[in-house]
């Protein structure tokens, strides 16, 4: 094995042990590309480097920039918008029907990334304040990036990134251009929270979700710890919530706690027969009331 597959393996190793991420043979192109900035930033020249620092003792922070320069933090507002179209009429309608009582709406974002996809349902909700008026809901995006989860907090986007996946009127309305880009109103904002947290962790509120999104995330874990992933996913959804996938994912094959729903493509539901205890502690979360 050459001196730069080995490198390559050992950043791999570690990305897996603490994300549960894969980095197959066919994607170690990405390594050297994805770490780049740190090469410049700690004045050396490529991979092997890299990794004989990483061999040292103590090096647990610098491991840590590495798997954050790693992750594939890819995300924009409304991503496969059809999904959220799907969501807004018919899911959340539905959702709405059984929770008449209550009023309460508690949704999680598995993998949220820097938080447009959070900021995308919650504009869902304020784009129809006759429909969620007084309702509360609650929104908790998590993100094993520290990093990502720092600017979902802020709500902040470059004019980039501002631009990708909503309309100019959605813009305007729901920001408000500050000096460190464009910032998320109040109004949204005060649906959310966020923590850091792995998929593969406890989830933070057990069995309490009436939605959960896990989208493009689980597309990097090897088949065991993907069936590990669904078994945290399961245990976070109500018993008549709903989980979404992304586009190139399914349960079909993958678990046998989910099963598709008649909402249409992406969309799953618990199997009845697999309802277990809920796992770990519940969370009282801070919420938001939609006022119309």
């Amino acid at each position: 094995m050459a001196i730069e597959d080995a490198s390559n393996r050992i950043i791999a190793d570690l990305l897996a042990s603490r994300t549960g991420q894969q980095l197959t043979e066919s994607r170690r192109w990405r390594i050297s590309t994805a770490l780049s900035g740190l090469f410049r930033e700690l004045g050396i020249q490529n991979v092997d480097q890299l990794a004989c620092m990483l061999e040292r003792p103590g090096e647990y922070r610098l491991a840590t920039r590495v798997v954050e320069a790693l992750l594939n933090n890819e995300t924009y507002f409304f991503r496969d918008h059809a999904y959220f179209g799907t969501l807004a009429n018919t899911v959340l309608p539905d959702l709405a029907r059984k929770r008449a009582d209550s009023k309460k709406l508690t949704i999680w974002s598995a993998g949220c990334s820097t938080g447009q996809e959070v900021l995308s349902l919650a504009m869902t909700f304020a784009e129809q304040p006759g429909r969620w008026h007084d309702w509360t809901i609650d929104i908790i995006g998590t993100d094993i990036s520290g990093k990502a989860i720092e600017q979902a907090r802020s709500g902040t986007y470059s004019q980039f990134e501002i631009q990708r996946g909503i309309s100019v009127a959605q813009m305007l309305n729901f920001f408000s251009e500050t000096k460190g880009g464009w910032q998320a109103s109040d109004r949204i904002r005060g649906m959310l929270r966020f923590e850091q947290q792995n998929v593969l962790d406890f989830p933070p509120m057990p069995g309490r979700f009436d939605l959960v999104l896990c989208r493009n995330v689980l597309l990097y874990f090897a088949p065991e710890t993907r069936r590990s992933a669904f078994d945290r996913l399961a245990s976070a959804v109500a018993p008549d919530g709903f989980l979404m996938l992304g586009a190139g994912e399914t349960v079909v094959g993958q678990t046998e706690r989910f099963e598709p729903s008649s909402h249409g493509s992406a969309l799953y539901s618990l199997r009845q027969q697999a309802g277990s205890a809920p796992l770990g502690l519940s969370i009282r979360p801070r919420q938001a009331v939609v006022n119309g």
